[in-house]
C-alpha cells in the first residue's frame, strides 16, 4: 500500500489544524538554499566555529566516563541546576533554589514550549513582541491560545517597544506576557523604562510572563536586566535561558528554566512528556562553562561586537538602511533604498545576484507588511567569512 500522504477525499486534513498554517520553517528554506547554490549562509544563527576547547573536553570525559550516558534525572543533572543558580546570582543578584527552582530543557526551543503548554488553555491570549522567533507562535497554536502582537517598531535607528501599545493589547482574556530581550530579530535590548512598565502591567492585571533570555550574555550597549529581579515580578516570571549562544554550542540543546517552585513545577508537568530528558552528558560540561571567569564573557561580548560593526559597516556601503543592535547575533537591515520591497523575493534571489544568504522578517510577524522590507543577518560568523560576505555584498551597490 502507498503510504498516505495526503487525505482522501472527505477526511479531514492530515495535519492538525493548528499547525496547518506554519509550513516548512523559513530557516529550513534559506539553510538548504545557501546548500544548494554554495552561498555564505547569514541566515540562521549558528556560529561556524565551536566554543571554548575545555569545555568540549569536559563534554567528552563525560562521555567516557559515564556521566550522563543514561537517562538524567528528570529536572537536570544535580551540578547543572547548581551552576545555574551561581550563575544567576553571580550576574544578577537572583537567588534561585537549585533544587526546587530550576528546571533543565532541550534547549530554550523546549523550554518555551513547556512554559506555553503548561500555562496556557485555549481560549486564552498571549502579548507577545513582533517580530517574534517562529517557535513562539507555533507553540502559542499547539496550545490552543491566541497570540496578540505588539509591534517593535523602527525609531531612531533601532527598533522600540510602545508601551501604551503594550497596555493597550492586553484585554480580560489575556494569561501571559511573553517577552524576547535581548531581541530576535530586531537586536533590541529593553532598557530600564520598558522593563518597569511591563512589571507595572504584569503586577496590575496579575499576568503571568516568560520571557526569553538566550541572549543575556550579548549585550553591547547597556546592560541585560532580568525582568524577575523588577519588583512584584520573581513569583510571576519564567525566564529561560541556554548554552547553546553563549558557548557556541547550540547542537547541545541545553536550557534551562529558573521561576518559583510552583511555576516550575507547572512546567515540569509539560516538559515530561516532550523530551522526558536530554543530553546527559552535555549537562555535565555546561555545568563547568557556567563557571567559566568572567574574562571569557568579555572576550565573547568583544568578538562578536567587532563583528557585528564588520557586517554593519559592509551592509550599510552595500546600500541597505542599517538598524544597529544592541545585541544577539543579528542585524536588521531595511531593503527599500535599494528599491526593493519585497523581503522574501529579495532573499530568494540574492544567492543568484551576490552569494549570500539572509532571512526576511516579514515571516516573523503576524503583520507581513510591517515587516515586508527587513532583513536579517547573522554575523556569528568567522571574521574571514563575514569579510567575504561584506564584499559580494558590495556587488549590490556597483
Amino acid at each position: 500500500m502507498a503510504p498516505m500522504t495526503e487525505p482522501a477525499a472527505g477526511r479531514r486534513p492530515l495535519l492538525n489544524r493548528r499547525l496547518a498554517s506554519f509550513g516548512t520553517t523559513i530557516f529550513a528554506e534559506m539553510s538548504a538554499l545557501a546548500a544548494r547554490t554554495g552561498s555564505i549562509n547569514l541566515g540562521q544563527g549558528f556560529p561556524d566555529t565551536d566554543g571554548p576547547a575545555q569545555i568540549a573536553e569536559a563534554a567528552s570525559r563525560a562521555v567516557l566516563t559515564g556521566l550522563g550516558n543514561q537517562y538524567p534525572p528528570g529536572p537536570g543533572v544535580p551540578e547543572l541546576r547548581a551552576a545555574v543558580a551561581r550563575h544567576q546570582e553571580r550576574f544578577y543578584g537572583l537567588s534561585w533554589d537549585p533544587d526546587a527552582e530550576v528546571l533543565v530543557t532541550a534547549g530554550a526551543t523546549e523550554a518555551i514550549a513547556a512554559s506555553l503548554l503548561a500555562l496556557l488553555e485555549p481560549g486564552d491570549e498571549v502579548v507577545a513582541l513582533e517580530p517574534y522567533y517562529d517557535s513562539y507562535a507555533a507553540c502559542i497554536a499547539m496550545a490552543g491560545a491566541a497570540r496578540v502582537p505588539v509591534t517593535l517598531r523602527p525609531h531612531g535607528g533601532a527598533f522600540a517597544l510602545d508601551v501604551d501599545e503594550l497596555r493597550a493589547a492586553v484585554t480580560p482574556r489575556t494569561r501571559l506576557l511573553l517577552l524576547n530581550s535581548p531581541h530576535n530579530p530586531t537586536g533590541t535590548v529593553l532598557g530600564p523604562a520598558e522593563l518597569a512598565a511591563v512589571a507595572e502591567l504584569a503586577v496590575e492585571r496579575d499576568l503571568l510572563v516568560v520571557t526569553d533570555e538566550v541572549y543575556e550574555h550579548l549585550v553591547f550597549e547597556g546592560v541585560h536586566t532580568p525582568l524577575a529581579s523588577l519588583p512584584g515580578m520573581r513569583d510571576r516570571t519564567v525566564t529561560i535561558s541556554s548554552a547553546g549562544k553563549t558557548f557556541s554550542f547550540t547542537g547541545w540543546k541545553v536550557g534551562w528554566v529558573t521561576a518559583v517552585p510552583e511555576l516550575v513545577a507547572a512546567v515540569r508537568s509539560a516538559k515530561q512528556f516532550l523530551t522526558f530528558v536530554s543530553s546527559g552528558p552535555f549537562q555535565y560540561a555546561v555545568a563547568e562553562a557556567l563557571d567559566l571567569p568572567d574574562s571569557y564573557y568579555a572576550d565573547f561580548r568583544a568578538d562578536l561586537a567587532a563583528k557585528r560593526d564588520l557586517l554593519a559597516g559592509g551592509l550599510a556601503a552595500a546600500g541597505f538602511e542599517v538598524f544597529r543592535p544592541q545585541g544577539t547575533y543579528f542585524i536588521t537591515t531595511d531593503i527599500t533604498p535599494l528599491g526593493e520591497k519585497d523581503g522574501l523575493a529579495f532573499c530568494r534571489s540574492l544567492p543568484e545576484r551576490c552569494g549570500v544568504v539572509a532571512i526576511p522578517n516579514q515571516v516573523f510577524y503576524d503583520d507581513r507588511t510591517a515587516g515586508a522590507t527587513h532583513v536579517r543577518w547573522a554575523f556569528c560568523k568567522r571574521t574571514v567569512v563575514l569579510e567575504e560576505a561584506v564584499e559580494r555584498l558590495g556587488r549590490l551597490s556597483r
